[in-house]
C-alpha cells in the first residue's frame, strides 16, 4: 500500500459551467402594462418627494389655519332670507348688518362704496336707521368680538375693516359679534 492511498480522498469539485440560457428578449409590452408601470414609477418619485419635502420644510414655523378662511362661498351666492332675528336689540342691528354685507357687499376705505358695498361700520350704521346710541353699542360689542379673536392691539372697527383685503374676516367678525351681543343680552 502506498502512502497515498491511506491518506483521506479529499473531494475537490470541479467547477460548475453550467451555461445560463441567455435572458429572453424583453416581451412587447402593451399600452396598459407601460401605463401601469409608468404610473407606479410617478407614484414611488411622488412618494419619495412628499417625504423630502417633510423633512427639509419640518424646522419652519407654521401658523394653524382656521377652516373658516379656507371654505369660501360660490361665486355666484344665491340671495337667502335671512336667519330667524336675535330677540335683543343689538344682536338683531348686528345679525342685519352682517345680512347686509353678504348681499350688499363689501368695501374697505369708505362707509359706502360707489357700487353700494358697506363697510363692518357701514353696514352698522345703515342698519342702525339712525339710532346712535343702537349703532354705538353695537360698534363696541364688534369691536369686543374683534380683540378676543385678535388681541387688545385692534385700534377700531374701521382699521380692523380696512386692515383686511377680502371680506371674509370681517365679515365672519359681525356675524360673531351678533352672537355676543345676544350672549350678553344686549
Amino acid at each position: 500500500m502506498s502512502h497515498a492511498s491511506l491518506s483521506p480522498a479529499i473531494d475537490h469539485p470541479a467547477p460548475i459551467t453550467q451555461s445560463v440560457p441567455a435572458a429572453a428578449p424583453p416581451a412587447e409590452l402593451t399600452l396598459e402594462e407601460r401605463l401601469t408601470l409608468v404610473n407606479t414609477a410617478m407614484t414611488a418619485r411622488l412618494d419619495e418627494a412628499a417625504v423630502a419635502y417633510e423633512v427639509n420644510t419640518a424646522h419652519i414655523p407654521t401658523e394653524p389655519v382656521d377652516l373658516a378662511d379656507v371654505v369660501t362661498v360660490p361665486l355666484t351666492p344665491t340671495l337667502q332670507p335671512p336667519p330667524a332675528s336675535y330677540s335683543t336689540p343689538v344682536a338683531a342691528l348686528l345679525q342685519r348688518a352682517h345680512h347686509r354685507l353678504l348681499t350688499g357687499g363689501w368695501c374697505s376705505g369708505a362707509l359706502v362704496d360707489e357700487d353700494g358695498a358697506r363697510c363692518m361700520l357701514g353696514a352698522i350704521r345703515a342698519e342702525a336707521r339712525g339710532d346712535s346710541g343702537l349703532e354705538a353699542d353695537a360698534a363696541t360689542v364688534l369691536l369686543d368680538a374683534i380683540r378676543r379673536r385678535f388681541g387688545d392691539h385692534v385700534d377700531s372697527v374701521p382699521s380692523f375693516n380696512d386692515a383686511h383685503g377680502s371680506s371674509r374676516v370681517p365679515i365672519r367678525m359681525v356675524d360673531q359679534a351678533a352672537g355676543l351681543a345676544d350672549a350678553r343680552g344686549l
